[in-house]
This record gives C-alpha cells, sequence and structure tokens, in this order.
C-alpha cells in the first residue's frame, strides 16, 4: 500500500512538472507571436505608396508581346489586299492561340502591365496581351470562346458607333460586350467611329473619347481606362490629354514607342491570316525582346 501510494505521487509530480514546462513554453510563444509582424499584411504591394516609375525606367523594362486580332473569319475575293493584312481564318486563330498555350504563355490584362511598367510588379512566366480592335462579333463568337479554352483573357477595343450594326459585318452587342466584362475581360476605348488621333480636333476629345468612354462604363459597370489608337496612328501633343481624360496607358501598333510618354505608346503586332503558328512565334520573338522557346 505504500509503494503504491509512493508511486502515485511521484508520477502526479511528474505529470505536474511537465504541464507546467508546456504552459510555459505555449506562452513564450504566444508572446513571440503577438510581436512578429503579420507577414501577409507586410508584403501586400500597396502602390499607392510607391513611387511610379519615370520614362527612361519603363522604357527599359523588357517589352511584353501583345498581340492585336481585327476580323476573324474567312476571307472573301471580295476583300482587297489591304483588308486581307486584317483578317485571320477562325481555324489559324484556333491554332495560333493553342500554339502559345502550348509554349508556355500567359494571358495577362492592361492593369497587370501598367503595375509592371509603373511599379515593377512581377508577371506571370512568358507574358502575352491578346487585344482585339473595332467590335467585331467573331471577336465575342471565335476569339472569346477559343480564349476561354485555353484559360486566356482578353483585351477588347470597342468603337462604339457600330455596338450592335448588322450587315455584312455584324458587330458586338452591348449584352456581348457586358458578358466579356463580366467574364474578366478587358473592354477598352477605340474612340466613337474610328477618327484619326492625329486629326483630333477640340470637339473630338468630347466625342470620340469622353462619350464613348461614358456608354461603355454604362454598359459594363466598371471603369475604362485603356485606349487604342485607330490605324495606330497618334499625334505626340495630344499623349498628355489622355491621361487627363482618364486614361491610364494606350496602345499604338509596331511603330517606335514615345520617349517622353511609353505608357501611352505600348507597342503592338498584328497577327496576320497569312501566317503559320511557327510564324507566329517567331514574330513574337523577332519584334520584342528575346523570349525562351518551348523546352
Amino acid at each position: 500500500m505504500k509503494i503504491y501510494l509512493k508511486t502515485t505521487t511521484q508520477s502526479l509530480l511528474t505529470a505536474i512538472f511537465f504541464a507546467s514546462i508546456f504552459i510555459s513554453c505555449a506562452n513564450n510563444q504566444a508572446k513571440e507571436n503577438a510581436e512578429k509582424p503579420n507577414i501577409s499584411e507586410e508584403t501586400k504591394v500597396d502602390t499607392t505608396k510607391q513611387q511610379p516609375a519615370d520614362a527612361k525606367t519603363i522604357l527599359a523594362r523588357k517589352e511584353v508581346p501583345i498581340l492585336c486580332y481585327h476580323q476573324i473569319r474567312n476571307a472573301l475575293a471580295s476583300d482587297s489586299k489591304r483588308a486581307n493584312d486584317d483578317i485571320i481564318a477562325p481555324d489559324k486563330f484556333r491554332e495560333h492561340m493553342k500554339m502559345l498555350a502550348d509554349s508556355g504563355y500567359h494571358s495577362i490584362l492592361p492593369d497587370q502591365l501598367y503595375d509592371y511598367l509603373v511599379y515593377g510588379k512581377q508577371l506571370p512566366e512568358k507574358p502575352i496581351m491578346i487585344t482585339f480592335d473595332d467590335t467585331d462579333e467573331d471577336q465575342f463568337t471565335v476569339g472569346n470562346s477559343t480564349l476561354k479554352k485555353h484559360g486566356f483573357k482578353g483585351v477588347y477595343f470597342i468603337m462604339t458607333v457600330s455596338i450592335g450594326r448588322k450587315g455584312r459585318i455584324n458587330y458586338m452587342t452591348k449584352e456581348q460586350i457586358k458578358q466579356l466584362a463580366d467574364e474578366g475581360n478587358t473592354i477598352a476605348s477605340h474612340t466613337y467611329d474610328h477618327k484619326n488621333f492625329a486629326h483630333f480636333t477640340d470637339e473630338d476629345w468630347k466625342t470620340q473619347i469622353d462619350e464613348p468612354t461614358k456608354k461603355l462604363e454604362q454598359i459594363t459597370g466598371k471603369k475604362v481606362e485603356y485606349f487604342a489608337y485607330p490605324y495606330g496612328v497618334y499625334k505626340a501633343a495630344n499623349l498628355p490629354k489622355l491621361k487627363e481624360h482618364g486614361f491610364k496607358a494606350a496602345f499604338i501598333l509596331s511603330t517606335e514607342r514615345n520617349e517622353d510618354y511609353p505608357l501611352y505608346t505600348i507597342r503592338r503586332i498584328v497577327d496576320p491570316g497569312r501566317y503559320s503558328a511557327k510564324n507566329l512565334y517567331n514574330s513574337i520573338n523577332k519584334s520584342f525582346n528575346k523570349t525562351k522557346p518551348k523546352s
């Protein structure tokens, strides 16, 4: 009986000893945790507190490949040579998108590009932007459906005079534009009726810029902050006004960027319908800073 009581007492004392050590360690750990900063909050990028890059820094950053498409349809005998430059057959478009996906490209949107250029924010590996000009309905029926198949998003530069028009060429409806926005694509401006930006008058800033922006924002319920120049043509003296009218960036075609306003002269290349997937891949590498081929 004495032996049993002695053993029980020793066990109890041992248990109390280890419990006290556990409680002490737990209290110390809690104190350490309380003193540690919240890592997720500390590493969160708040661009409102960052100094934006200057023009020279933006120009020095590696260019992101940006593709431009217009009509996604089979060419007709009546199409002019100039028109054929902006036409790509649906099968070829699908082939080109498959090549991009198979080669490891990841589509990005203008907000991501802006944060990269201005704040140095990281982009996914092998980024690419896929853009569409002029509001053609085949950009919705063929373009959007193909992009979704590969997990891509697109940028749709809308010419508002054409919304809902039917004819030899059909154009997107308000409902289709809204759906694109709701699915996470970017809706952007391409003027009212494709007027050459270099020929803008004072009145055009209202009819070609402000009113189309307002209309697109009413359709999508989202801000419109990006612009593509008709024909890819710009006038340097007008570039500062784009910022005044609410645009964060604007897109040309394959001409030289403006050294003073690189955000408003971001380069794109047209993907010609005559290109094979290999031609397009080589063109991307030639036109922009070199990218690595698929291993």
